[in-house]
């Protein structure tokens, strides 16, 4: 029998006053970040009179699972999910693309005035959406894009964040690599194919979890750009069973369940690679 190692055998030190504190108000924190998704899960498994009963009940009985089946049922659900599935896909695969060149023009080419470009790049951060909204809205109009796929993806293809979050990245990547390749003679585009992007896994996959699921959950740009059913996306979708008067809340949450499981999956997936990629670009606040 192997003896026990150094490591296990000391005493834990206790928790001092301030940790305490910490924890309490971490866990406080986190139930209060998870009571809207368990009040969604139940609200989903109940029958109408059973929504709005006080005190709640937050285990139904009887469990209406049915719900699930009336809410594919009642709405094209496979045709929502496909356009959502195709945007935020195509979105995030043009989002890496665009960023990545943007970011190492950025961060690796040296030219004159590339400072004050990327500051005037930066500022755009600061315009809300909804100011930028309404010319993207007219030039799609004008280039007769209204209601079609290159509407929904193109507009959303070109973000200074990404960009931002990207160049912090390459900036910690040696310059040498850079220099040696091009006295190998390689292009700047073969340096930001070969060497610049294998670097940096963890924050492009950081990034790709965070374009996907922020397109994923896009209800506002999918809603003004498109007009027919079949161009809907599953956010904008959900909202047919909202009505003027009434809102059917357990087939509003049980299709809300259904919506959430692809990002429940890629962010469970990535969630090491999300966490790994802020921090290793200087954004995770150490």
């Amino acid at each position: 029998m192997s003896a026990p190692s150094l490591a296990s055998a000391e005493p834990r030190p206790p928790l001092r006053p301030l940790h305490l504190l910490l924890h309490l108000v971490l866990i406080c924190g986190s139930v209060a970040m998870l009571l809207p998704f368990v009040w969604m899960l139940s609200t989903s498994l109940k029958t109408p009179p059973q929504i709005f009963t006080y005190p709640p009940v937050w285990i139904p009985n009887p469990i209406a699972w049915e719900n699930y089946r009336t809410t594919v049922s009642v709405m094209p659900f496979g045709r929502f999910y496909l356009n959502s599935l195709i945007v935020a896909t195509s979105i995030t695969v043009l989002q890496l693309l665009t960023s990545s060149l943007a970011a190492f023009a950025f961060a690796r080419l040296r030219f004159r005035g590339r400072n004050v470009l990327f500051l005037l790049y930066l500022a755009t951060l600061m315009i809300p959406f909804q100011v930028t909204m309404l010319p993207n809205f007219i030039l799609m109009r004008y280039l007769s894009w209204f209601d079609t796929y290159q509407a929904l993806i193109l507009p959303p293809a070109f973000s200074a964040f990404s960009t931002f979050l990207l160049r912090q990245y390459f900036l910690g990547i040696p310059l040498d690599l850079d220099e040696a390749a091009r006295i190998d003679g390689a292009s700047s585009f073969r340096i930001w194919w070969r060497i610049v992007l294998p670097l940096s896994g963890p924050v492009l996959a950081a990034l790709t979890i965070f374009v996907f699921l922020n397109n994923w959950n896009d209800f506002l740009w999918p809603l003004v750009i498109t007009d027919s059913i079949e161009m809907r996306t599953l956010p904008v979708g959900l909202s047919v069973l909202q009505g003027q008067h009434s809102v059917r809340w357990n087939l509003l949450m049980a299709g809300s369940v259904i919506a959430m499981l692809p990002v429940l999956v890629v962010y469970i997936v990535g969630q090491k690679w999300f966490i790994q990629g802020f921090t290793m670009s200087g954004l995770g606040g150490r």
